[in-house]
């Protein structure tokens, strides 16, 4: 998220062009449907019936007919429910409520996708892209970027992204696993077409800053080779507003800490409620942890596990006015790829819990000195069968040997643990 240079060896940025413009995208139509009604079925009478007598107290006699203008007319007897016919007209007035009750959910995600900033970071990759292997399973690629980040003291528009987590979930949508990718990764960065820079080994975040998000995800697919299905642009500055439509989320501090930006909070070990201020700028904090930038990436993924478990626990997801404002925070913060749909992802992974979420970060030998600057290396072969699990949707299979243990809703995880090389 932030962009000055880092310590304990974590490196700064470069001096690069501009990240290019994202393009104009489609916006989604609202859509909707609607339902005939049928004609309501006719009342039955009963044939006529000869005069009761009456009983109770004073004595016998014959009760005569009701006049017209009563309940029943001469010769008419009381009509009696049908019960089973009642109870089908109900179950089908049920039936047709459910749907329109989903008509209109997913009308109104559809509605919310219109909202979206779109970009089209596929149609610019030019030196091919992986194959699709497995059917079902879902991979995107999550960039996090902080325009309102108190380090990045670049010109308007010269972004940076220091936040990369490859999103994986298995065609079982029952799990989702992330991906956290150091920024100072050392990777092959491809030529492009757009931009001058490329065909040479640097760090992993100079890919956005040459080549913005397509040589981003054209870098990271050809690392991996794993295709990316979607991409979310992220400008954690906006969740912000994210974190206080929630009412603040809870964090698990790892330490007394003093942040090194104003207004010099003091956040103290425990865990602590935080609202989008606070959250964000701990999430920032790097220098005052021996890990440096993985301590950062740790807290980004503490932080998004605290946002999906206060909006389940708060009833925010069943709340009609606590969603609504929820989703248009988020909107408001993420531009995506052309294709992306919110409805779709509502629908299909509506019951993943923080607690099906697993975070990892690319495996990696630590950091060292490479042509005077601090990158860190990958672990070639570790990396090479984590991301062959992903694109053969059998990260369950990879997570169960290799995967750290789940740590408690809302505390930090250690993911991978980092070595730091001096």
């Amino acid at each position: 998220m932030s962009t000055t240079p880092a310590s304990n060896g974590s490196s700064g940025r470069a001096s690069v062009p501009n990240a290019l413009p994202p393009s104009a995208g489609a916006r989604a139509r609202v859509s909707g449907a609607s339902t005939p009604t049928s004609p309501a079925t006719p009342g039955v009478y009963g044939k006529a019936a000869a005069p009761v007598a009456a009983s109770g107290g004073g004595g016998g006699g014959v009760v005569p007919p009701r006049r017209p203008g009563g309940n029943e007319y001469p010769g008419r007897r009381k009509i009696r429910p049908r019960w089973g016919r009642i109870a089908l007209v109900a179950g089908c007035a049920v039936i047709v409520l459910a749907l329109l009750a989903g008509i209109g959910a997913y009308s109104y995600y559809r509605y919310v996708d219109a909202g979206l900033q779109r970009d089209d970071p596929f149609s610019q990759i030019t030196d091919g892209r992986p194959a699709k292997v497995a059917d079902g399973a879902l991979n995107m690629l999550l960039l996090g970027s902080d325009s309102r980040d108190p380090d990045n003291k670049g010109k308007p528009g010269e972004w940076r992204t220091d936040t990369m987590i490859m999103l994986h979930i298995p065609s079982s949508h029952d799990k989702a696993y992330l991906v956290s990718m150091p920024r100072d990764l050392y990777v092959y960065i491809p030529k492009s077409k757009t931009t001058p820079y490329g065909d040479t080994k640097a760090k992993l975040n100079a890919s956005f800053s040459w080549g913005g998000t397509p040589l981003t995800v054209q870098t990271i697919e050809k690392y991996s080779n794993v295709r990316m299905d979607h991409v979310l642009l992220i400008d954690f500055g906006g969740f912000k507003q994210v974190i206080d439509a929630l009412g603040g989320i809870d964090m698990n501090i790892e330490a007394d800490i003093t942040s090194i930006h104003p207004p010099k909070r003091k956040f103290k070990k425990g865990m602590n409620h935080l609202n989008g201020d606070e959250a964000l700028d701990y999430a920032r904090q790097r220098y005052q942890f021996p890990d440096g930038d993985f301590a950062r990436m740790r807290h980004q993924q503490q932080m998004m596990k605290a946002i999906l478990d206060k909006a389940v626990s708060s009833g925010t997801v069943s709340n009609p006015a606590k969603l609504n404002s929820f989703l248009k925070a988020i909107t408001k913060a993420m531009t995506v790829d052309k294709d992306f749909s919110l409805a779709d992802m509502a629908l299909q992974f509506r019951n993943l819990r923080s607690d099906d979420l697993t975070f990892l970060v690319s495996p990696h030998d630590g950091s060292k000195k490479i042509n005077g600057e601090d990158v860190v290396v990958p672990n070639e072969a570790k990396a090479g069968a984590l991301y062959t699990a992903m694109r053969t949707d059998k990260m369950a299979d990879w997570a169960a040997t290799n995967a750290p243990k789940p740590a408690a809703s809302g505390s930090a995880q250690p993911s991978t643990k980092a070595t730091t090389k001096k």
